[in-house]
């Protein structure tokens, strides 16, 4: 069974899960769904509303305004609702239902947009709409996740140091990319520290962040449809990409055994199963990030007929069958 390592004084920073028995490699895992909002995302809200108050951007009559798919969007409505700020989050049709739900409970706006803009995607439409509001409403604060160097800034005061602290003998390290925040603040903080360490990139296929060709993807958090404007390729060693069907596996490979992540972790396991396969060796320290949970993916990921329709059967090989066969069955007619 995997391993949960935990301190005894309990520091959410300080979770890990030893993936060994699960892809047979030694990959410690750092969970960052434990927190209030549940994703890794909560630290760039909270680094980016506090720049913009710090330089007066925010007043009473704001209206804080982001495009996100989702996980941003929860951690900055309850960051508004906390601080008293309207919030409208701009997101797409690939947004999980129970993540849209949250949003609204926690008092925010959710728009959105019904199409796609020809050359950024999902992402594109997104942005053009932000664009406009800000243009027409004087009160709207963008906070822009995808330019902020508060959105990487958050991660090398934060993300990097929590594990140089847990594994000062740490070798390597697997992080998604998205907005390339998460990506950068740590690639930046280990790039100075006092041993080296290969930083890892993990994109999924369809995205164009590393120069890859555009295409459907159906899994929201990591990729881009147009190259992040925060990334600094001269901080990445490797980049791996992902297909969304190994993401669905990796997934469900994880609840397994007992593990419930979502769609990003998924990409990340995947990857980095990969590449230690291919370079591991024994005594290497080896760290991937799981950016959230996976309960807002049980209508997605984790739901067969969404799968089916979109991968094909032959992701259901790993189904586990029924220990109790249904109702009613074997009984004679």
């Amino acid at each position: 069974m995997p391993v949960i390592s935990v301190p005894q004084a309990f520091n959410e920073e300080d979770l890990y899960v030893d993936l060994r028995a699960v892809i047979g490699r030694a990959l410690f895992l750092k969970c960052e769904g434990f927190n209030f909002a549940g994703s890794i995302k909560l630290k760039a809200a909270a680094e980016m509303v506090a720049a913009a108050e710090r330089e007066g951007a925010l007043t009473r009559r704001s209206i804080l305004v982001e495009s996100s798919s989702g996980n941003l969007g929860v951690a900055l409505s309850i960051i508004a609702a906390s601080k008293g700020y309207h919030f409208l989050c701009v997101t797409d049709a690939r947004c999980n239902l129970a993540t849209r739900l949250m949003m609204e409970a926690l008092g925010s706006q959710v728009h959105m947009v019904s199409g796609t803009e020809s050359n950024g995607g999902f992402l594109g439409a997104r942005l053009d709409y932000v664009r406009d509001l800000c243009a027409t409403d004087d009160r709207c604060v963008w906070l822009s996740q995808y330019t902020n160097p508060a959105n990487w800034r958050a991660h090398y005061r934060t993300t990097a140091p929590a594990i140089a602290r847990f594994f000062p003998d740490l070798d390597v390290l697997f992080v998604g990319a998205g907005t390339t925040g998460t990506l950068m603040g740590c690639a930046r903080y280990f790039r100075r520290w006092d041993r080296p360490v290969r930083i890892v990139a993990v994109d999924s296929v369809g995205s164009v962040s590393f120069g890859g060709a555009p295409g459907r993807r159906m899994i929201p958090g990591l990729g881009m449809s147009v190259r992040p404007p925060l990334l600094d390729d001269a901080y990445v060693d490797d980049v791996l990409v992902v297909e969304e069907a190994d993401t669905i596996r990796a997934c469900h490979r994880l609840a397994a055994r007992g593990f419930l992540f979502g769609g990003s972790t998924g990409t990340v396991v995947s990857g980095a199963a990969d590449w230690l396969e291919r370079n591991g060796h024994p005594g290497l320290t080896a760290v991937a990030i799981a950016p959230d949970l996976g309960e807002r993916y049980l209508d997605t990921v984790y739901q067969s007929t969404w799968v089916r329709d979109l991968y094909g059967d032959d992701l259901d090989g790993d189904a586990r069958e029924p220990v109790l066969p249904p109702r009613g069955a074997g009984r004679g007619a």
